[in-house]
């Protein structure tokens, strides 16, 4: 079965960070004294032009800017990123352009100026609204400048904004956990992204775990009162740890989990190509180390690697994306983005079910509450020796 592109992204990473956070295991990097924005910029540009051919003739449906802290860049930068990016790929109209912020980089006037050079949606890095929490996560911001932030934000004109939570932080009571939603809710955001504290490896907690970290029947606990919150304030789950009001789902994400395209430009940045006239499964990655990547975008050595994705592991990277969705997936968009038939994955579809995982019903496939607890469980079933 020939492939069928899927809906174009594209992802620009920008790996700088005041600080580095204890928990982060994204590539992010202590900023230098100076940020070379315009040769980075350049670099970009560079990184694009390279991978363009991967995508003559495609439109981009959304852009993400994310890191490190892409808001230590200035509007400028991103805004000549954006005009280089949109003469060189076909720009769907009104395509989401989103931002990711740190509250503590928050300025007066920035957001108007980042609202001008066309960024129509931000992600803010809350965390929490509790300041001992913040300062036992390293973050740079406490709990006023996070409000101020925002506030600033809707004020320019932003009326598409994401906030950020984590819960089950060190020493967090269910009580904290539920202030820090009501928190979230006040300030009205169009999105809200709940998510759980892990301890990822090679980060400074996994080396030296915080104290006070709630086991995890509190953690359950907070998830579910927490997610009973969110919902009562007209907030609609729509992925395991997304929930939006109605029409604004990040569509840029969403394209990730429905198994989309998206080019993946910037140090460390990665993406994902249906590539060729047969169609085949491109991933490609770009150097970590910003200085290494400044010296090599656009030339061999800027292709830090790249895999096509066998038939037979198509069908784990599928569901690594598509069963982190609520409304799971449809068995043709299966057979549509991967090329396999529906048979080849019948057998762990049967065990998923009888698991009280899933269930299906015709052409759909969807998670069962059960199945979303046990989402990492669920995906491993289809993951080949």
């Amino acid at each position: 079965m020939d492939l069928i592109p899927p809906p174009l992204a594209l992802y620009v990473h920008i790996p700088w960070c005041v600080r580095k956070c204890p928990y982060c295991d994204f590539n992010s990097h202590h900023q230098p004294r100076k940020l070379p924005v315009d040769e980075y910029v350049a670099a970009l540009v560079r990184d694009l032009e390279q991978d363009l051919p991967l995508a003559w003739g495609r439109t981009v449906h959304s852009v993400f800017f994310g890191g490190g802290t892409p808001s230590l860049f200035p509007a400028s930068a991103i805004g000549a990123i954006l005009e280089a990016a949109s003469a060189r790929l076909r720009f769907a109209p009104g395509a989401e352009v989103t931002l990711e912020c740190n509250p503590g980089t928050a300025e007066h006037g920035r957001f108007e100026e980042y609202r001008a050079a066309g960024v129509n949606r931000l992600s803010f890095g809350v965390q929490s609204f509790d300041d001992g929490c913040l300062q036992a996560l390293g973050r740079i911001h406490d709990s006023g400048e996070a409000e101020a932030a925002v506030k600033l934000a809707q004020d320019a004109g932003f009326d598409n904004i994401n906030l950020d939570l984590m819960y089950a932080l060190p020493q967090q009571t269910l009580a904290m956990a539920l202030h820090d939603v009501e928190r979230a809710v006040a300030l009205q955001p169009a999105h809200l992204s709940h998510y759980h504290l892990t301890l990822e490896p090679n980060t400074v907690f996994a080396s030296r775990p915080p104290a006070g970290i709630p086991d995890a029947d509190v953690a359950w606990d907070m998830q579910d009162e927490c997610v009973a919150a969110i919902e009562a304030a007209g907030y609609g789950q729509y992925e395991v740890s997304a929930y939006a009001r109605p029409g604004r789902q990040c569509a840029h994400n969403l394209n990730y989990w429905k198994y989309g395209d998206y080019l993946g430009i910037g140090a460390g940045a990665h993406g994902k190509l249906s590539t060729g006239s047969d169609q085949r499964i491109l991933r490609r990655w770009k150097p970590k180390n910003p200085t290494g990547y400044l010296h090599a975008a656009g030339t061999a050595e800027g292709i830090g690697g790249e895999e096509f994705i066998s038939p037979e592991a198509r069908p784990f990277d599928y569901m690594l994306n598509a069963l982190r969705l609520v409304e799971g997936f449809s068995l043709r968009d299966f057979e549509v983005r991967t090329g396999l038939p529906r048979a080849a994955i019948r057998k762990e579809l049967d065990h998923a079910v009888l698991s009280g995982w899933l269930t299906i019903d015709g052409d759909r496939v969807v998670p069962t509450e059960l199945g979303r607890r046990f989402t990492n469980d669920v995906i491993g079933l289809f993951l080949k020796d």
